[in-house]
């Protein structure tokens, strides 16, 4: 079966919505901001690829069929929604103590890889990129071989993107010599994850 390059006339519209979509601000990439404040870009990489490498599989994942698992039963999804604003919440307050000076804040550490892999499912941004990527710039013609490179695109795109963020938040905390200065910070990047639960609440 040949594939015309006039097929792949998808990929560039698809590469600027990822972009659009992951360089924006979200759940993510305020909590690699905070991340890269208080643990640096070095320590900050394996939230970054779980990231990326979540949302790509979970492109593959639900373009493959286990959305029609949704479709069928439309609870999943809605618990999964609400368990996804109550971690948020948690993750808000655990970013706004992380530099308190406490015994919370000494024994932090930053997301780990399957951590954020995981993340993606319960993060309301995601799902929405994921069905925009899915159902918006997926050909139906030769469908599993154009979702594999739409999950490619995105994969590609989104962690040049999402390192932005996190280069930004190690100058930040570079820049911010005291404990109380990185506080107030944080607490401001848990006020921004606590405000990105708005297409919840929508």
């Amino acid at each position: 079966m040949s594939y015309e390059p006039s097929q792949t006339s998808f990929l560039l519209p698809l590469a600027m919505f990822s972009l659009v979509s992951s360089i924006t601000p979200g759940p993510n990439n305020v909590m690699l901001t905070a991340s890269g404040a208080s643990f640096g870009y070095r320590r900050s990489l394996p939230h970054m690829l779980g990231i990326t490498l979540g949302a790509v599989f979970m492109v593959l994942l639900i373009g493959a069929g286990l959305g029609q698992l949704f479709e069928r039963e439309p609870w999943i999804y809605t618990a999964l929604k609400y368990i996804g604003a109550i971690y948020l919440v948690w993750l808000a307050w655990k970013i706004a103590i992380s530099a308190a000076g406490s015994e919370q804040a000494a024994a932090a550490k930053p997301f780990g890889f399957w951590q954020a892999a995981a993340f993606q499912w319960v993060n309301p941004k995601a799902w929405i990129m994921t069905i925009g990527v899915i159902a918006t710039y997926t050909p139906r013609e030769n469908f599993l071989l154009n979702l594999l490179l739409s999950a490619l695109v995105l994969g590609l795109v989104n962690y040049p993107s999402i390192s932005v963020w996190t280069l930004f938040g190690s100058a930040v905390g570079k820049a911010l010599r005291s404990p109380q200065a990185l506080r107030c910070f944080n607490g401001l990047m848990a006020g921004l994850l606590l405000l990105s639960l708005y297409p919840v609440l929508l």
